[in-house]
């Protein structure tokens, strides 16, 4: 053991998991203690003091790591703790940065990775206590995560929203059309110390021009043609709390000013107005616009760039997270069968397949709209590819240089030319082993829809088919 080697302490239920990990840092010249549960962590840590690391999993028996988290930095602040869990959500991660976590780690993970994430951590000078706040009495409505996937950069994303949403900083999201950059904005929130004030959203691209400056600061009674009252714009509105403004880039310039006086000073005047009002406000801004371009061509302040492009995250579009779409239309169809007051529709193996090779232009938008016209439209409780092709808008037609009456034709004759017997009863056989085989393929094993689309009797269609066949 090297005279550099660390005690870290090891908190997994997962014997394989502790051994790897174990080997690997031993190897490193740390000491290194395993314990399957947090409780017998706690009481070593009652009985021996602290260790100098501590890599713990989320979800064991008892209490789990976050929980875990807590006591120990309720009895020693500095001492550098290592999250990990394969269950890599916004919740998880944002919870172990709330709770003071030094990092997040998802499984599963190299090791090497690991071995250097604990020598950073041993190498940091111990901060100084800080006050945590406490966790956000709500999560998601009750319901599962408004942001899902289990991809590498979804896991990327999630751990980013964790560790930013504890801080004051602006946060410029980019990403194309329909990635989701609202529900990240409402994450980024939800998971903050601001979560229990305002979340106002505002889309500065669905405002005419004229009626932004009024939308954002308000105005006062007569201030212009139709001003009636007072009316507090949405920076007042989001006071103490967060305000979104999405497709920022579409802002006009001279509005463009007056926002970056308002984020250096917080402070502004109401459209009409004399008094100075002073907030506070945390400003997420989103795009799907290159900004830097803007700035290039002068249609955007290189200024307020800065101001707002404090930390950025860039979403993943769906065709590059391909992976997620599954889980994703599980939760749409879910979503829509409660709407409706039905029963989930299931989707087949070949449904399956059908999704993952779309090309997804529409991101997760067009994915959750699909999910919704196939839960309205398509018959029955499965989902098979013809009905995704449908939802689609894909008309599958026989290619024209097909001609198959010339082809049983051609058949024909050469049956004839051989002396072949049985050739009509051979040839209705095979018409209908072909013509059930590919309507059953189509409808993905669905005996009952396959027989209705080719207009015959289930019975019918049973009968016909071979011995065997499903």
């Amino acid at each position: 053991m090297s005279a550099s080697g660390k005690r870290i302490w090891i908190v997994d239920d997962d014997r394989g998991v502790r051994f790897v990990l174990a080997t690997a840092l031993r190897d490193a010249g740390h000491r290194v203690d395993e314990f399957e549960h947090a409780a017998a962590a706690v009481q070593a840590f009652e009985r021996h003091g602290a260790p100098e690391l501590i890599f713990t999993d989320v979800r064991m028996p008892g209490d789990d790591g976050l929980v875990l988290l807590d006591k120990l930095k309720a009895r020693a602040p500095n001492l550098p703790v290592i999250v990990m869990s394969a269950y890599t959500d916004v919740a998880s991660t944002a919870g172990a940065f709330r709770g003071g976590a030094h990092e997040f780690l998802s499984k599963p993970f190299d090791l090497d990775d690991a071995v250097a994430l604990a020598a950073r951590a041993l190498g940091l000078e111990a901060a100084a206590s800080t006050v945590v706040p406490q966790p956000d009495a709500h999560a998601s409505n009750g319901d599962t995560p408004l942001l899902l996937g289990a991809s590498p950069p979804m896991r990327e994303l999630f751990r980013a929203i964790g560790r930013l949403a504890q801080a004051p900083l602006s946060v410029l999201i980019t990403g194309e059309t329909g990635t989701g950059k609202e529900l990240v904005a409402r994450a980024l929130h939800r998971e903050s110390p601001r979560a229990k004030q305002p979340f106002v959203a505002l889309n500065t691209a669905a405002i005419p021009s004229e009626l932004l400056e009024s939308e954002l600061f308000g105005h006062e009674a007569g201030a212009f043609t139709g001003a009636h009252k007072r009316q507090p714009g949405r920076f007042e509105q989001a006071d103490r709390g967060t305000l979104f403004l999405d497709e920022i880039g579409d802002m006009p310039l001279p509005l463009q000013t007056r926002l970056l006086r308002v984020l250096a000073e917080n402070e502004f005047f109401r459209v009409g107005g004399r008094e100075l009002i002073r907030v506070d406000v945390r400003v997420i801004a989103a795009t799907h616009q290159d900004l830097d371009a803007l700035v290039t061509a002068g249609r955007f302040r290189a200024d307020l760039l800065h101001r707002l492009d404090v930390v950025r995250l860039q979403l993943p579009p769906l065709r590059e997270r391909v992976a997620d779409v599954p889980q994703l239309a599980e939760r749409f169809l879910a979503i829509a069968a409660r709407k409706f007051d039905a029963a989930p529709k299931r989707l087949s193996a070949a449904a399956i397949e059908r999704l993952l090779a779309h090309d997804w232009p529409g991101n997760v938008r067009e994915l959750e709209n699909l999910c919704w016209r196939l839960a309205a439209l398509a018959p029955g409780e499965g989902i098979g590819r013809g009905e995704i092709d449908a939802a689609l808008g894909v008309r599958r037609t026989a290619p024209a240089t097909v001609d198959w009456e010339a082809a049983l034709a051609d058949w024909t004759r050469g049956q004839l030319d051989v002396g072949a017997a049985d050739i009509h009863a051979r040839a209705r056989e095979r018409f209908d082993q072909v013509l059930l085989q590919t309507a059953l393929e189509y409808t993905d094993g669905h005996r009952g829809e396959a027989a209705a689309r080719l207009g015959v009797g289930r019975n019918t269609l049973t009968r016909k088919l071979k011995p065997g066949t499903p």
